[in-house]
């Protein structure tokens, strides 16, 4: 909200409902265990079976956006919707919470149209940034062998493949900045954590997630989350980090279905 340090949000205006911090608690490690914080736990699990398995993480692939009905398109697609659907779930449950206690829905933490200029600005900006300093880590660390190879689509050849994968960046994007950086960084700041334990639980959940493309998506991720946190505060706006995470995503998703096998520079699996 204009005026308002996103880590510490305001009271409760009058007539909200007054929720206690074990109540927050619970429901903070709740939402946590419905999205991305069930994500950490299953990238650990994927991670730990890449270092036990014979061969160097690079032999390895991480697969994104992969079929669930190969050979069947009408069906594959009705399974991608529906992943992306239920995938933003969380993301009504956080609005419906932020309204219960008097906050305007989504719109607390800037995820609203109020600014379209401002966020698509400043988003594309840090997209270019980030984007292109993420890709070069990325290869760097595969290299070295400290990374899976991460294929961001194996998806058929057939008409809604480009669509779908634009719809599932912008549901990485949306969920990722709500949960990991509006929702948390409030209900920390609620929790009477410091701004820099907050930095800190976020950015390392945010790497923690990733982890199954191995040390450098963990490490890359981190950094970036630690970046867009300072920036969420600056800015009091999640709009401008999720307009940049679905741009990243969208041009890593449909780069790779455009270049993949046709440079030598893009490692494929």
């Amino acid at each position: 909200m204009p005026g308002t340090r996103p880590g510490s949000p305001p009271g409760p205006p009058p007539g909200a409902a007054v929720v206690g911090r074990r109540t927050l608690r619970s429901e903070t490690l709740l939402v946590l265990a419905l999205s991305l914080g069930a994500s950490a736990v299953s990238s650990l699990i994927s991670f730990t079976g890449a270092l036990t398995r014979p061969g160097g993480l690079k032999d390895q692939a991480a697969n994104l956006n992969a079929s669930h009905a190969p050979g069947r398109p009408w069906l594959d697609l009705s399974w991608q919707v529906f992943g992306i659907a239920t995938a933003l779930v969380p993301v009504l449950l956080v609005a419906h919470l932020l309204l219960r206690e008097g906050a305007p829905g989504l719109r607390a933490v800037g995820l609203d149209r109020d600014r379209p200029g401002f966020d698509l600005t400043r988003g594309t900006g840090l997209a270019a940034a980030i984007g292109g300093t993420g890709l070069l880590f990325y290869l760097g660390v595969r290299a070295a062998g400290f990374n899976l190879t991460v294929v961001p689509e194996s998806l058929p050849d057939v008409w809604w493949k480009i669509p779908v994968l634009v719809a599932s960046a912008v549901q990485n994007a949306v969920l990722e900045e709500v949960v990991v950086v509006g929702y948390l960084l409030r209900r920390l700041g609620q929790l009477g954590w410091t701004p820099a334990a907050a930095l800190a639980a976020s950015a390392v959940l945010r790497g923690s997630y990733h982890l199954y493309q191995g040390v450098g998506g963990f490490l890359g991720n981190m950094v970036m989350g630690a970046v867009f946190v300072l920036l969420y505060r600056r800015w009091g706006r999640v709009g401008p980090l999720v307009a940049a995470h679905a741009l990243i995503d969208t041009v890593a998703f449909v780069g790779y279905a455009l270049l993949a096998g046709k440079v030598g520079w893009l490692p494929t699996a």
